[in-house]
């Protein structure tokens, strides 16, 4: 057709600048790799500012950033509806009602799934619904719908990335691994598979491997988004940490590749305060902050007005008082909606741990890190907590769980 050209996907654009389609393409690739350039979505608005795809994709992009510059897009986008092809319909209708201020989370995951039926190789629309879902704490919702498009992106870069996700919140370790590596197949520079099989491996308390695998990774990962790039370098120092190595390979961590990145001009993602401050949230609960100087202080003084009110009792030494808000019954997986992995989240459980025992609750805390180890029977740390709780209760098996709480730390990094 006259006017029309194809995409990425093979779906059909009103416009007739090659640059507008390049510019969508590369705002594709950008979005699924974790790239740096995502701006490059605005380009394509400035070669056609009559495509109502490239207006649109370039609101979602500003949405959160600059709402009034959005809104310009949205209403050029709306003025040029009428001649817009049906998948261009499509995506506007279902951006625009995910970045509306009234929306409801799960309509905005029908109205993707609907437009994921007509249009099943958009894998843009896949991952803006992935990420939704993930905010939502919802990956059956996601996993349904990737399930749905599956079969018409067989050999696709990317949809095993996030599959695997999916299936790494759904718990099927096996299976993430499995899509992970299909994934990594297709593109061993994806570092969203990357992401995912260190995850398992990390689940599997294969610190080592973990670690191995990842800095082997970690030269592809100069041009991810400040997120991803320090949320790799997070899960690095994470299985250092897990794996009882000395406290200067996650310090080194911290310093090269968290706060460099916090130190760099211009925006910060603000999920990177997060790597940083759910790292040191670890190393405190292990009593090895003393190692980290004032970086704490350096960083809390950058995101002081949202420190959560329970851990900052915690950090107070107010235990009782941040026990009693966390409650009896604590499960860190039931704020999934945060916006967290399981990984991410577990550090919430190991401050709740350690709140049990200071206040001299063991016989709680033995129940639960009993169920806990069951899982993750190679995490060295819940070996020390377990014998801190028999200890405590005098219980004879103190010196059995030490020893292999030793040999654990012995096994994985010297």
């Amino acid at each position: 057709m006259e006017g029309v050209k194809l995409e990425r996907w093979g779906y059909e654009v009103k416009t007739s600048s090659d640059s507008c389609i390049c510019a969508i393409n590369a705002y594709y690739h950008q979005v699924l790799s974790y790239g740096r350039e995502r701006r490059v979505i605005l380009e394509a608005a400035e070669h056609d500012k009559d495509c109502v795809l490239a207006n649109i994709l370039a609101a979602h992009f500003l949405s959160s950033s600059d709402s009034f510059k959005a809104s310009l897009h949205i209403r050029a986008a709306k003025s040029r509806l009428d001649e817009a092809t049906t998948y261009e319909k499509a995506v506007f209708y279902a951006v625009c009602y995910l970045i509306s201020d009234d929306r409801d989370d799960e309509v905005a995951v029908e109205s993707h799934s609907k437009l994921l039926k007509e249009f099943p190789r958009d894998l843009l629309s896949l991952k803006r619904t992935q990420i939704l879902c993930f905010y939502m704490g919802r990956p059956d919702l996601c996993f349904d719908i990737i399930h749905q498009v599956l079969p018409y992106n067989q050999q696709e870069d990317f949809i095993f990335g996030i599959l695997a996700f999916s299936l790494l919140e759904l718990g099927q370790m096996s299976d993430a691994e499995e899509a992970a590596k299909k994934g990594l197949k297709i593109n061993k520079h994806d570092c969203w598979s990357q992401h995912a099989l260190c995850h398992v491996l990390q689940h599997d308390c294969c610190f080592k491997e973990a670690v191995q695998f990842m800095e082997e990774c970690s030269s592809t990962w100069s041009s991810c988004s400040s997120f991803m790039y320090t949320h790799n370098w997070w899960h690095v120092a994470l299985c250092y940490l897990e794996g009882h190595s000395p406290m200067r390979k996650v310090l080194e961590i911290y310093d090269n590749h968290i706060w460099k990145e916090l130190e760099k001009p211009g925006a910060v993602h603000p999920e990177v305060y997060l790597n940083a401050l759910g790292l040191l949230l670890r190393v405190y609960v292990r009593g090895e902050l003393d190692v980290f100087g004032n970086r704490l202080k350096v960083l809390a003084d950058c995101v002081a007005d949202q420190l959560a009110e329970a851990l900052y009792a915690y950090g107070r030494g107010n235990d009782e008082k941040a026990l009693e808000l966390l409650g009896p019954d604590f499960d860190a997986n039931s704020c999934k909606m945060i916006g967290a992995s399981d990984e991410q989240l577990d550090v919430f459980n190991e401050v709740w741990y350690s709140l049990l025992l200071n206040t001299g609750r063991a016989a709680k805390a033995i129940e639960v890190i009993d169920k806990r180890i069951k899982k993750r029977e190679g995490a060295p740390f819940l070996w020390r907590l377990l014998e801190r709780a028999y200890s405590m209760v005098g219980r004879q098996e103190a010196a059995a769980v030490s020893e292999k709480a030793r040999t654990l730390e012995a096994a994985y990094f010297k």
